[in-house]
């Protein structure tokens, strides 16, 4: 089932460059690994320092491969020291499954 994952960040003043390189390099990363659909980075309106990334994945298991990778943690440290607080993930799966 088609997985999406909101992932949520705040960021310290003044790092937006250094911030969106990382994130587009990350995102590059992504697109070769299995199971990758897309992905999209949203800044809020009124404030800039707060990004939001949602990625969209084939199944919530290649997007737990891809969130355990080595490569993906190393990105993951390089944001943290940008970062006012930790990373905020949310896990979502498209449709409904009723029983």
């Amino acid at each position: 089932m088609l997985a999406k994952i909101f992932i949520k960040r705040r960021f310290k003043e003044g790092k937006t460059l250094e911030v969106l390189a990382l994130l587009h390099d990350m995102r590059a990363a992504a697109m070769n690994q299995p199971g990758y659909v897309s992905g999209e980075t949203l800044m809020q309106n009124d404030d800039p320092q707060k990004l939001v990334v949602i990625g969209t994945w084939q199944d919530m298991e290649s997007w737990h491969q891809w969130k355990a990778d080595r490569k993906r943690q190393e990105f993951e440290a390089m944001l943290e020291l940008h970062q006012e607080g930790p990373t905020e993930y949310e896990e979502y799966v498209v449709g409904t499954k009723l029983q």
